[in-house]
Protein backbone atom coordinates (compact mmCIF):
# COMPACT_ATOMS: atom_id res chain seq x y z
CA UNK A 1 0.00 0.00 0.00
CA UNK A 2 1.36 3.37 -0.97
CA UNK A 3 1.49 6.11 1.59
CA UNK A 4 -0.31 9.00 2.03
CA UNK A 5 1.91 12.40 2.51
CA UNK A 6 0.50 15.17 4.89
CA UNK A 7 3.62 16.49 5.19
CA UNK A 8 4.54 20.45 3.94
CA UNK A 9 6.76 19.96 1.11
CA UNK A 10 7.88 17.69 -0.27
CA UNK A 11 4.02 16.50 -0.29
CA UNK A 12 1.31 14.54 -1.52
CA UNK A 13 2.15 14.42 -5.42
CA UNK A 14 -0.81 15.09 -7.89
CA UNK A 15 -2.79 12.56 -8.84
CA UNK A 16 -1.70 12.56 -12.56
CA UNK A 17 1.65 13.07 -11.74
CA UNK A 18 2.46 9.79 -13.56
CA UNK A 19 0.57 9.85 -16.71
CA UNK A 20 2.29 13.43 -17.05
CA UNK A 21 5.64 11.93 -16.41
CA UNK A 22 4.67 8.98 -18.89
CA UNK A 23 3.95 11.87 -21.09
CA UNK A 24 7.13 13.87 -20.65
CA UNK A 25 9.20 10.62 -21.17
CA UNK A 26 7.35 9.48 -24.23
CA UNK A 27 8.17 12.84 -25.75
CA UNK A 28 11.59 12.51 -24.57
CA UNK A 29 11.41 16.00 -22.32
CA UNK A 30 14.63 14.71 -20.65
CA UNK A 31 17.30 15.61 -23.53
CA UNK A 32 15.54 18.53 -25.35
CA UNK A 33 17.75 21.61 -26.01
CA UNK A 34 16.55 24.57 -23.48
CA UNK A 35 17.17 26.58 -26.60
CA UNK A 36 14.67 24.58 -28.85
CA UNK A 37 11.35 25.62 -30.57
CA UNK A 38 10.26 23.09 -28.24
CA UNK A 39 11.16 24.43 -25.03
CA UNK A 40 9.77 27.58 -25.81
CA UNK A 41 6.39 26.52 -26.19
CA UNK A 42 6.73 24.90 -22.77
CA UNK A 43 7.67 27.80 -21.52
CA UNK A 44 4.87 29.63 -22.71
CA UNK A 45 2.44 26.97 -22.42
CA UNK A 46 3.24 26.84 -18.47
CA UNK A 47 3.50 30.72 -17.95
CA UNK A 48 -0.09 30.87 -19.77
CA UNK A 49 -1.55 28.55 -17.65
CA UNK A 50 0.14 29.95 -14.37
CA UNK A 51 -1.16 33.50 -15.67
CA UNK A 52 -5.00 32.19 -15.99
CA UNK A 53 -4.83 30.09 -12.01
CA UNK A 54 -3.19 32.87 -10.32
CA UNK A 55 -4.41 35.98 -12.52
CA UNK A 56 -1.02 37.22 -13.39
CA UNK A 57 -1.13 40.24 -15.33
CA UNK A 58 0.57 40.04 -19.21
CA UNK A 59 2.84 43.14 -17.97
CA UNK A 60 4.69 41.17 -15.31
CA UNK A 61 7.39 38.56 -16.27
CA UNK A 62 7.44 34.84 -14.88
CA UNK A 63 10.69 33.50 -14.35
CA UNK A 64 12.13 30.02 -13.03
CA UNK A 65 14.86 28.91 -10.32
CA UNK A 66 16.27 26.12 -8.99
CA UNK A 67 14.28 26.62 -5.56
CA UNK A 68 12.12 29.48 -3.96
CA UNK A 69 15.24 29.72 -1.36
CA UNK A 70 17.03 31.86 -4.53
CA UNK A 71 14.09 33.85 -5.21
CA UNK A 72 15.26 35.17 -1.39
CA UNK A 73 18.50 35.82 -2.98
CA UNK A 74 17.82 37.63 -6.49
CA UNK A 75 15.22 39.92 -4.69
CA UNK A 76 17.22 41.22 -2.46
CA UNK A 77 20.33 42.11 -4.84
CA UNK A 78 17.87 43.48 -7.32
CA UNK A 79 15.43 45.58 -5.40
CA UNK A 80 17.46 47.11 -2.62
CA UNK A 81 19.90 49.37 -2.41
CA UNK A 82 20.11 49.86 1.33
CA UNK A 83 17.33 49.17 3.20
CA UNK A 84 14.68 45.81 3.42
CA UNK A 85 12.02 45.57 6.08
CA UNK A 86 10.54 42.40 7.15
CA UNK A 87 7.49 40.70 8.85
CA UNK A 88 8.97 37.99 10.80
CA UNK A 89 7.03 35.06 12.88
CA UNK A 90 8.90 31.71 12.15
CA UNK A 91 11.80 30.02 10.58
CA UNK A 92 11.24 30.92 6.69
CA UNK A 93 10.14 34.51 7.31
CA UNK A 94 13.40 34.84 9.20
CA UNK A 95 15.52 33.11 6.84
CA UNK A 96 14.14 35.83 4.10
CA UNK A 97 15.35 38.38 6.93
CA UNK A 98 18.89 36.70 7.15
CA UNK A 99 19.48 36.51 3.74
CA UNK A 100 19.18 40.47 3.89
CA UNK A 101 22.03 40.55 6.73
CA UNK A 102 23.88 37.94 4.54
CA UNK A 103 23.97 40.43 1.66
CA UNK A 104 24.68 43.07 3.90
CA UNK A 105 21.72 45.27 3.26
CA UNK A 106 20.11 47.53 6.56
CA UNK A 107 17.62 44.79 7.04
CA UNK A 108 14.82 45.99 9.17
CA UNK A 109 12.11 43.46 11.22
CA UNK A 110 8.57 43.76 12.62
CA UNK A 111 9.17 40.23 14.85
CA UNK A 112 6.17 38.23 16.26
CA UNK A 113 6.07 35.15 18.43
CA UNK A 114 6.09 31.78 16.77
CA UNK A 115 2.19 30.64 16.47
CA UNK A 116 1.47 34.95 15.96
CA UNK A 117 0.69 36.38 12.74
CA UNK A 118 0.51 40.28 11.38
CA UNK A 119 -2.42 42.52 10.99
CA UNK A 120 -2.22 45.74 8.94
CA UNK A 121 -2.66 48.36 11.78
CA UNK A 122 0.10 47.13 13.89
CA UNK A 123 2.77 47.63 11.28
CA UNK A 124 4.63 50.66 10.79
CA UNK A 125 7.28 50.54 7.73
CA UNK A 126 10.79 52.04 8.61
CA UNK A 127 10.50 55.42 6.67
CA UNK A 128 13.82 54.25 4.54
CA UNK A 129 12.74 50.74 3.65
CA UNK A 130 12.53 50.36 0.07
CA UNK A 131 11.24 46.39 0.14
CA UNK A 132 8.32 45.51 2.14
CA UNK A 133 8.91 41.45 2.90
CA UNK A 134 5.88 39.73 3.98
CA UNK A 135 5.48 36.04 3.84
CA UNK A 136 2.13 35.21 3.36
CA UNK A 137 1.91 31.19 4.52
CA UNK A 138 4.99 30.96 7.39
CA UNK A 139 5.23 26.99 6.46
CA UNK A 140 7.17 26.52 10.09
CA UNK A 141 4.67 27.94 12.24
CA UNK A 142 0.89 27.57 9.94
CA UNK A 143 0.20 30.89 9.99
CA UNK A 144 -0.62 33.12 7.17
CA UNK A 145 -1.21 37.00 6.63
CA UNK A 146 -4.85 37.61 4.78
CA UNK A 147 -4.82 38.95 1.40
CA UNK A 148 -6.81 42.08 2.84
CA UNK A 149 -4.01 43.04 5.14
CA UNK A 150 -1.48 42.22 2.21
CA UNK A 151 -3.45 44.18 -0.22
CA UNK A 152 -4.04 47.27 2.42
CA UNK A 153 -0.19 47.26 3.75
CA UNK A 154 1.02 47.99 -0.15
CA UNK A 155 -1.45 50.03 -0.81
CA UNK A 156 -0.57 52.55 1.82
CA UNK A 157 3.20 51.92 1.43
CA UNK A 158 2.81 52.49 -2.79
CA UNK A 159 6.38 53.93 -3.18
CA UNK A 160 7.95 50.81 -2.04
CA UNK A 161 8.19 47.91 -3.19
CA UNK A 162 6.84 44.41 -1.96
CA UNK A 163 7.39 40.96 -2.51
CA UNK A 164 5.14 37.97 -0.91
CA UNK A 165 6.49 34.43 -0.09
CA UNK A 166 3.86 32.27 -1.26
CA UNK A 167 5.51 28.86 -1.31
CA UNK A 168 3.50 27.06 1.30
CA UNK A 169 0.31 28.34 -0.11
CA UNK A 170 0.25 29.65 -4.05
CA UNK A 171 -2.02 29.13 -5.79
CA UNK A 172 -4.60 29.23 -3.28
CA UNK A 173 -4.37 32.91 -1.69
CA UNK A 174 -6.36 35.28 -3.60
CA UNK A 175 -3.51 38.05 -4.56
CA UNK A 176 -3.81 41.23 -6.09
CA UNK A 177 -1.00 40.46 -8.68
CA UNK A 178 -1.75 44.03 -10.07
CA UNK A 179 -0.99 45.61 -6.99
CA UNK A 180 2.01 43.55 -6.17
CA UNK A 181 5.28 43.98 -6.93
CA UNK A 182 6.41 40.45 -6.96
CA UNK A 183 5.70 37.40 -5.45
CA UNK A 184 7.76 33.52 -5.37
CA UNK A 185 7.08 30.13 -4.88
CA UNK A 186 8.07 26.27 -5.23
CA UNK A 187 6.19 23.26 -6.44
CA UNK A 188 6.74 20.90 -4.01
CA UNK A 189 4.06 21.88 -1.99
CA UNK A 190 0.75 22.60 -3.58
CA UNK A 191 1.08 21.87 -6.71
CA UNK A 192 1.89 18.52 -5.82
CA UNK A 193 5.23 17.71 -8.15
CA UNK A 194 9.05 16.77 -7.16
CA UNK A 195 11.46 19.97 -5.66
CA UNK A 196 13.51 21.51 -7.92
CA UNK A 197 11.72 24.41 -9.31
CA UNK A 198 11.01 27.65 -8.21
CA UNK A 199 9.21 30.16 -10.05
CA UNK A 200 9.22 34.24 -9.62
CA UNK A 201 6.59 36.59 -10.38
CA UNK A 202 7.53 40.56 -11.12
CA UNK A 203 6.65 43.54 -12.40
CA UNK A 204 7.92 46.12 -14.40
CA UNK A 205 8.72 48.34 -11.03
CA UNK A 206 11.52 45.69 -10.01
CA UNK A 207 12.98 45.45 -13.65
CA UNK A 208 13.45 49.17 -13.62
CA UNK A 209 14.99 49.72 -9.55
CA UNK A 210 17.64 46.23 -10.82
CA UNK A 211 18.27 47.91 -13.99
CA UNK A 212 19.10 51.28 -12.26
CA UNK A 213 20.80 49.25 -9.13
CA UNK A 214 23.37 47.31 -12.02
CA UNK A 215 24.43 51.17 -12.97
CA UNK A 216 25.56 51.89 -9.55
CA UNK A 217 29.39 51.47 -8.77
CA UNK A 218 30.15 49.25 -6.24
CA UNK A 219 26.82 47.51 -6.12
CA UNK A 220 25.72 43.91 -7.59
CA UNK A 221 22.69 42.47 -8.41
CA UNK A 222 24.49 39.74 -8.90
CA UNK A 223 26.15 37.59 -11.66
CA UNK A 224 23.98 34.69 -12.35
CA UNK A 225 20.12 34.55 -12.69
CA UNK A 226 19.76 38.64 -12.03
CA UNK A 227 16.46 40.23 -13.05
CA UNK A 228 17.58 42.09 -16.35
CA UNK A 229 19.47 38.89 -17.81
CA UNK A 230 16.07 36.80 -16.90
CA UNK A 231 13.59 38.56 -18.35
CA UNK A 232 15.31 39.60 -21.36
CA UNK A 233 15.16 35.62 -22.10
CA UNK A 234 11.73 35.58 -20.97
CA UNK A 235 10.96 37.89 -23.46
CA UNK A 236 11.48 34.91 -26.04
CA UNK A 237 10.04 32.33 -23.47
CA UNK A 238 14.03 31.47 -22.57
CA UNK A 239 16.57 31.06 -19.55
CA UNK A 240 19.94 32.58 -19.32
CA UNK A 241 21.14 28.76 -18.17
CA UNK A 242 20.15 25.39 -19.23
CA UNK A 243 16.47 24.80 -16.46
CA UNK A 244 14.81 22.14 -15.11
CA UNK A 245 13.26 21.10 -18.45
CA UNK A 246 10.98 18.85 -16.65
CA UNK A 247 9.58 20.42 -14.02
CA UNK A 248 8.86 23.27 -15.99
CA UNK A 249 6.58 21.07 -18.17
CA UNK A 250 5.22 19.10 -15.53
CA UNK A 251 4.30 22.34 -13.51
CA UNK A 252 2.87 23.87 -17.13
CA UNK A 253 0.39 20.41 -16.97
CA UNK A 254 -0.63 20.95 -13.39
CA UNK A 255 -1.77 24.14 -13.98
CA UNK A 256 -3.52 23.14 -16.79
CA UNK A 257 -5.41 20.60 -14.92
CA UNK A 258 -5.90 23.10 -11.85
CA UNK A 259 -7.77 25.45 -14.66
CA UNK A 260 -9.67 22.95 -16.31
CA UNK A 261 -11.03 21.96 -12.23
CA UNK A 262 -11.25 26.17 -11.48
CA UNK A 263 -9.28 27.48 -8.72
CA UNK A 264 -12.44 28.99 -7.65
CA UNK A 265 -13.36 25.38 -6.43
CA UNK A 266 -10.10 24.39 -5.44
CA UNK A 267 -10.24 27.10 -3.11
CA UNK A 268 -13.48 26.22 -1.87
CA UNK A 269 -12.47 22.56 -1.28
CA UNK A 270 -9.15 23.46 0.17
CA UNK A 271 -11.46 26.02 2.53
CA UNK A 272 -14.02 23.09 3.58
CA UNK A 273 -10.98 20.51 4.31
CA UNK A 274 -9.12 23.32 6.55
CA UNK A 275 -12.37 23.89 8.52
CA UNK A 276 -12.70 20.29 9.22
CA UNK A 277 -9.25 19.62 10.34
CA UNK A 278 -9.41 22.59 12.55
CA UNK A 279 -12.89 22.04 14.17
CA UNK A 280 -11.24 17.90 14.96
CA UNK A 281 -8.44 19.64 16.66
CA UNK A 282 -11.40 21.97 19.05
CA UNK A 283 -12.45 19.09 21.11
CA UNK A 284 -9.44 16.34 20.35
CA UNK A 285 -7.98 15.20 23.31
CA UNK A 286 -4.62 14.68 21.60
CA UNK A 287 -3.96 17.94 19.76
CA UNK A 288 -4.80 21.51 19.75
CA UNK A 289 -4.54 23.97 17.33
CA UNK A 290 -1.40 26.00 18.11
CA UNK A 291 -2.57 29.18 15.92
CA UNK A 292 -4.60 31.10 18.28
CA UNK A 293 -6.33 33.41 16.19
CA UNK A 294 -8.48 32.36 13.77
CA UNK A 295 -8.01 34.74 11.18
CA UNK A 296 -3.91 33.71 11.04
CA UNK A 297 -4.65 30.10 10.47
CA UNK A 298 -3.22 29.07 7.54
CA UNK A 299 -5.32 27.22 5.08
CA UNK A 300 -2.75 25.26 3.55
CA UNK A 301 -0.66 23.92 6.05
CA UNK A 302 -2.14 23.35 9.72
CA UNK A 303 -0.28 23.55 12.68
CA UNK A 304 -1.28 21.44 16.22
CA UNK A 305 0.63 21.02 19.64
CA UNK A 306 0.36 18.04 20.55
CA UNK A 307 -0.45 16.33 24.30
CA UNK A 308 2.26 13.75 23.95
CA UNK A 309 5.18 13.05 22.06
CA UNK A 310 4.48 14.12 18.49
CA UNK A 311 6.84 11.40 17.42
CA UNK A 312 4.73 8.65 18.64
CA UNK A 313 1.79 10.13 16.86
CA UNK A 314 3.44 10.47 13.70
CA UNK A 315 4.94 6.79 14.30
CA UNK A 316 1.54 5.60 14.88
CA UNK A 317 0.31 6.81 11.61
CA UNK A 318 3.18 5.60 10.19
CA UNK A 319 1.88 2.23 10.65
CA UNK A 320 -1.24 3.04 8.65
CA UNK A 321 0.83 4.45 5.73
CA UNK A 322 0.05 7.85 6.77
CA UNK A 323 2.99 10.02 7.03
CA UNK A 324 2.60 13.47 8.98
CA UNK A 325 5.46 16.68 9.29
CA UNK A 326 6.91 16.86 12.48
CA UNK A 327 6.92 20.29 14.42
CA UNK A 328 9.70 22.42 12.77
CA UNK A 329 12.75 23.19 14.58
CA UNK A 330 12.31 23.86 18.83
CA UNK A 331 9.10 22.58 18.08
CA UNK A 332 9.96 19.19 16.69
CA UNK A 333 8.67 17.24 19.81
CA UNK A 334 5.77 18.74 20.77
CA UNK A 335 3.90 19.61 17.25
CA UNK A 336 2.65 17.89 13.99
CA UNK A 337 2.38 20.15 10.89
CA UNK A 338 -0.78 18.80 8.45
CA UNK A 339 -0.63 19.61 4.79
CA UNK A 340 -4.14 20.50 2.93
CA UNK A 341 -3.21 20.74 -0.36
CA UNK A 342 -5.30 20.47 -3.47
CA UNK A 343 -3.39 16.64 -3.67
CA UNK A 344 -4.76 15.94 -0.87
CA UNK A 345 -8.39 14.87 -0.91
CA UNK A 346 -11.29 15.33 1.18
CA UNK A 347 -11.34 11.09 1.50
CA UNK A 348 -7.06 11.24 2.70
CA UNK A 349 -8.35 14.18 5.42
CA UNK A 350 -11.66 11.82 6.83
CA UNK A 351 -8.93 8.54 7.09
CA UNK A 352 -6.19 10.71 8.58
CA UNK A 353 -8.77 12.36 11.15
CA UNK A 354 -9.94 8.74 12.01
CA UNK A 355 -6.29 7.57 12.71
CA UNK A 356 -6.22 10.69 15.10
CA UNK A 357 -9.36 10.18 16.62
CA UNK A 358 -8.43 6.45 17.66
CA UNK A 359 -4.95 7.37 19.41
CA UNK A 360 -7.35 9.94 21.90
Amino acid sequence: MKNIYFTAGPAELNPKFEDFMRQAIDEQIGSISHRSGQFRKIYQHCVENLRILMNIPESSGIFFTGSASEVWERILLNLVEHESFHLVNGSFSDKFYKYAVSAQKFAHKFEKPIGEGFSYGEIEVPEYAELICVTQNETSTGVQMREADIHKLKRSNQKRLMAVDMVSSAPIPELDLELIDTAFFSVQKAFGLPAGLGVWIANEKCLEKAKRLSKYEGLTIGAHHNLPVLWKNYETYETPATPNVLGIYLLGKVAEEMNKTGIDNIRKETDEKAKKIYKYLETSSLCSIAVKNPEHRSKTVVVADTKKSSKAIIETLKTKNMIVGSGYGPNKDTQIRISNFPSNTMEQIDMLLKELKKME
